[in-house]
């Protein structure tokens, strides 16, 4: 450690230097020589001075930080400063200092040409995950990203003072490429740890020992502080007593009835991790004593913010709301810059010693337990051609890598052995009515599961005597699907819907199967809907035998750039995926509450998909644990847990999972017909123009009422 700190104070004092080295004076200038330009090339050795310049304040500044929280500054200082603090940190890609930011790769490779701008673009956003290492008093972490610029910068600077040229780019991406390589083993390492060892670490003390009626604690974290965070915490103060325990039992209930109905054990559980955004940390101190209380220990841990780390859209973690989402979009396929074989190869190399490290608690982890946030306004990104992005070589490497990773994971966290559960409730960015809104919230997130049960159960019965189903759009909705089902062989005792009640996924309200691939065609359409947080308009997929055969929607003018986005965020670079879930939304309560609200595009597919029927592109609901039986509350096993794409797992060479489930949904006022076909052609009508028909399931039909 000793050695860590010296390093990192000489490495400061090389940084403070850099604003008075003579980097592109017009003196020293020679002319460029490597046809990077000619002589107008003061105005690029401007920009990069500029933009070396910037990194080194920035870095000074996070070199600031990280003495000032080593010596309690973070502690003592009143909420102004640390307000002022915060926003230092993240001021430069807020979305009006975007536009001229060095992090952003429309200015990047404006300023500093093609051949640079997007490596140091990548080289800057690495640069900004220095934030949470620093809160974190993570010197090592810090340290290593300061030498990688310090290297960059110098091999610019010498190659400037000896010849007046530019160093060639190539070299500049290998010293980027070797970081990133060299230091995977220890970052790995670090991470998993990180993931899945429980104890009183940085954050958990944080929620534990922190006056929460006090919001400076919010600042203690390093993540982004907005009004989002700010007002959710205060609102959160307000709340009684019995209303956050009801918020926490159900979260943490619904985690341990996972286990019960996944049939999988409990008892030999010890750790869970907590995922969450700032401002519910009234409910998470609650929710860890829940769950100590049933043995487990909790795990939390930032999201991740290096390439290091394999930092995506998805979070998982700890998190603030994102400062700028198109910030995070522009950088998402960084690691195009070198991503090849020999790369995966070192990944999944570092990532099999870091579990073989951790291999007790691994063991012993229950998995997740989500707290998702909704209620930003909806967006739509803008594609940028200066970003990074993927060739097709690369593509197939990332799902390789996926692959690859998934399986590894699997073999020391045992799909049979954890579970997870899933909770969202709503920002204050979601409107004036944001109150009235959380309290709807918590109502729906605590209907009665009993009452659902037996409705549903209704709605299977009628189900398990059809081959087949069809789904017809109205309003404009151009759906027409036929969605095989998986055959029965003891009606008495199998069935072929999960009825799914308050638990894994929260809340109450669906029955969902695994389709049976050949047969099932037609074409989904929505007019709009909200896939991880990224807006679709008028998609459209057809599939034929269980498989998508063709996609599109109309985000963007030029057809190309629609299916590149589709490829990039529905297809996660697969050339096609299976209908891996087939279902049937039954909360009508949530849907008549976004009607109400006007809040149906700001809902996370948690509830959304409890809104009317949908499809999942992807994996099953029960990949990697078909093997393991799963009952219905009637005690009839579910046999729906495999699909002709799943069956080829133990196929060497075929492709089994892609590692992906998205939930697409026609919401109820598109729906004109939901029908289950038996075998001899008559039909049993469930849902007819957005309403339920089917005997025995009246009640679904009050909230419309109401």
């Amino acid at each position: 450690m000793e050695i860590l700190e010296e390093r990192f104070q000489l490495s400061m004092d090389r940084i403070r230097e850099i604003k008075e080295e003579a980097f592109a004076k017009e003196e020293q200038d020679k002319g460029l020589e490597n046809g990077q330009a000619d002589g107008g090339s003061d105005p690029l050795w401007g920009a990069l001075k500029e933009y070396m310049e910037n990194c080194a304040a920035f870095l000074l500044l996070i070199g600031d930080m990280y003495s000032w929280i080593k010596e309690g500054g973070l502690r003592k200082a009143d909420r102004k400063e640390l307000e002022e603090r915060n926003q230092l940190l993240y001021r430069d890609i807020l979305p009006k200092q975007y536009g001229k930011s060095f992090a952003n790769p429309v200015y990047a490779v404006e300023r500093l040409g093609e051949d640079f701008g997007q490596l140091l673009c990548f080289l800057y956003s690495e640069l900004r995950s220095t934030i949470g290492f620093a809160y974190e008093q993570n010197v090592e972490d810090v340290l290593i990203r300061m030498e990688l610029f310090l290297e960059v910068y110098n091999a610019f600077a010498l190659e400037r003072a000896e010849s007046g040229r530019l160093p060639e780019s190539e070299n500049i991406r290998h010293t980027l490429y070797w970081f990133c390589s060299d230091y995977a083993d220890v970052d790995m390492e670090r991470r998993i740890g990180q993931q899945f060892t429980p104890g009183d670490d940085f954050a958990v003390d944080i929620v534990r020992k922190s006056d929460l009626a006090d919001l400076r604690y919010l600042y203690l974290y390093g993540e982004y502080v907005g009004e989002n965070e700010l007002h959710t915490a205060q609102y959160l103060n307000t709340l009684p007593e019995e209303t956050i325990r009801l918020m926490a039992d159900t979260f943490t209930e619904g985690y341990r009835i996972g286990f019960l109905t996944g049939n999988k054990d409990f008892a030999s559980r010890r750790s869970v991790s907590l995922y969450y955004n700032l401002g519910f940390e009234r409910v998470i101190r609650q929710a860890i004593l829940n769950f100590e209380k049933l043995g487990l220990k909790p795990v939390l841990y930032r999201a991740a913010g290096s390439l290091l780390e394999g930092k995506s859209l998805s979070k998982s973690g700890f998190v603030g709301v994102s400062p700028n989402k198109q910030y995070e979009y522009d950088h998402k396929d960084d690691v195009s810059l070198f991503l090849d074989k020999q790369y995966v190869n070192r990944r999944l190399e570092a990532l099999k010693a870091a579990f073989e490290l951790h291999r007790e608690e691994t063991g012993t982890f229950g998995g997740p337990a989500v707290m998702e946030v909704f209620g930003e306004e909806p967006f739509t990104p803008k594609v940028q051609p200066q970003a990074c992005r993927l060739s097709e070589e690369q593509q197939r490497l990332s799902v390789e890598y996926r692959s690859a990773s998934r399986e590894l994971q699997l073999k020391y966290i045992e799909e049979k052995n954890r579970s997870f559960t899933i909770i969202a409730f709503p920002i204050p960015e979601i409107g004036e009515q944001f109150e009235e809104i959380f309290h709807e919230i918590i109502r729906i997130n605590t209907l009665d599961y009993k009452l659902y049960r037996d409705i549903q159960q209704k709605l299977i019965d009628a189900l398990d005597q059809a081959e087949y189903v069809t789904i017809k759009g109205m309003e404009g909705n151009r759906t027409d699907m036929r969605v095989m089902l998986q055959e029965l062989q003891n009606p008495e005792k199998e069935t072929v819907f999960e009825n799914c009640v308050s638990d894994v996924n929260i809340p109450v309200g669906e029955v969902f199967t695994s389709p049976r691939l050949t047969g099932t065609k037609g074409i989904l359409h929505v007019s709009r809907v909200f896939l991880n947080e990224l807006e679709y308009k008028d998609l459209e997929i057809t599939f034929q035998d269980g498989m998508i055969a063709e996609y599109h929607c109309c985000n963007y003018s030029a057809e190309e750039e629609n299916r590149k986005f589709l490829q990039d965020n529905l297809l996660f670079n697969h050339e096609t995926l299976p209908l891996g879930e087939f279902a049937i939304g039954t909360n009508t309560t949530a849907y008549v509450a976004a009607e109400k609200y006007h809040m149906g595009d700001k809902l996370p597919i948690l509830i959304a998909e409890k809104m009317g029927p949908h499809f999942a592109v992807g994996d099953t609901c029960y990949s990697n644990a078909e093997e393991i039986s799963v009952f219905n509350p009637d005690g009839k096993e579910i046999i729906a847990r495999d699909n002709e794409v799943s069956l080829l797992r133990n196929t060497p060479g075929a492709t089994a999972y892609y590692n992906c489930h998205t939930d697409i949904t026609i919401p109820y006022d598109e729906l004109g017909e939901l029908a289950a076909v038996r075998k001899d052609g008559t039909r049993t009508v469930l849902i007819k123009k957005g309403r339920f028909v089917l005997e025995g399931c009246e009640e679904l039909n009050k909230p419309f009422e109401n």
